[in-house]
């Protein structure tokens, strides 16, 4: 079993395009989150996740966060047809998380709202105002407000492989690897995926936490973490697969005519990135690289970067 942890964890992640060659399809992630000590939370949650999943420390996790979708050329008014429609979401996630020595399990419920409520076009053109910026014009094309819910399921598995030899210069513990395999199941009126791949880590201090976080969709190894009495670091990188079912964010309005575009039923995705532990502060960076998630995108593999800072009071 895993150190209990007494602290509690607060998160902002940023999500944006503006890393890559692009400025178009994810456009941009806000996320603000926090995640309680191991044993905080209440009575028949934690009996419920025991009897579903056995023994494990447990947390519960808190987060809002908003996504922005947009087509690749935001100069036009109205939009191409054949390119992704304007979206935007916000959502509250909640989920207990459960880890065991080797393994963290997620099951999680979002609530919120698709279209102009959730502020993607005020957010996004005001930033662009801000920083001397052309405001994207088909933002009254955008999808219509309709309200979101969505469940999920995810477990990873932290498998060491071997290890290396120690570096002075940094601390004691020797440099490790390990695979983070991970299978997720999302369902909701968002979207209806099976995700599953893995990640490559090397570094010191890898029990301390299951890879870094994302904003899902993607390998979101959460944003909980154990302290670390030194430095904790590693380099990683990884691939996962999406089988989608559905996706109200290209498939456009459901009970109205709008614009849509038709989806493709398999992604994927690669990544690299580092993270760092150091006085209860992590700090995760990385660059994704994304398949194509509709019939008529143009241009190669779609990419964004994610920056995240977590602290611990």
């Amino acid at each position: 079993m895993p150190p209990a942890d007494n602290g509690s964890i607060y998160t902002i992640r940023v999500e944006n395009d503006a890393t890559g060659a692009t400025d178009e399809n994810y456009t941009s992630g806000l996320q603000i989150g926090w995640t309680g000590p191991t044993g905080d939370l209440p009575g028949f949650l934690a009996n419920g996740g025991h009897a579903i999943l056995g023994a494990g420390n447990q947390r519960v996790s808190i987060d809002l966060s908003q996504q922005m979708y947009t087509p690749s050329d935001t100069q036009l008014n109205p939009p191409d047809p054949n390119d992704r429609p304007y979206a935007a979401t916000l959502l509250l996630t909640g989920q207990l998380i459960q880890d065991t020595a080797t393994s963290r399990t997620r099951i999680g419920v979002q609530a919120g709202v698709l279209g102009p409520d959730a502020g993607g076009e005020i957010v996004q053109n005001g930033f662009h105002t801000i920083i001397g910026d052309d405001k994207n014009q088909g933002w009254d094309y955008q999808l219509d407000n309709r309200p979101e819910l969505n469940f999920f399921a995810d477990r990873t598995w932290r498998v060491p492989l071997f290890a290396l030899a120690a570096l002075p210069a940094l601390n004691a513990a020797p440099i490790g690897v390990d695979i983070l395999p991970d299978v997720t199941g999302f369902i909701g009126t968002e979207q209806i995926y099976a995700q599953a791949g893995g990640i490559l880590r090397i570094g010191q201090g890898l029990e301390d936490d299951f890879g870094a976080g994302r904003i899902m969709p993607g390998i979101d190894g959460s944003d909980a973490y154990l302290p670390d009495s030194g430095l904790a670091w590693y380099l990683f990188g990884g691939v996962d697969g999406q089988a989608v079912a559905y996706n109200t964010l290209l498939e456009g309005n459901a009970f109205a005519d709008g614009p849509s575009v038709t989806k493709k039923p398999f992604v994927a995705e690669f990544e690299v990135g580092v993270a760092m532990i150091w006085h209860g502060v992590r700090l995760s960076l990385s660059q994704t690289w994304q398949t194509h998630e509709f019939t008529s995108q143009q241009g190669g593999l779609f990419d964004f970067g994610s920056v995240a800072v977590s602290a611990r009071f």
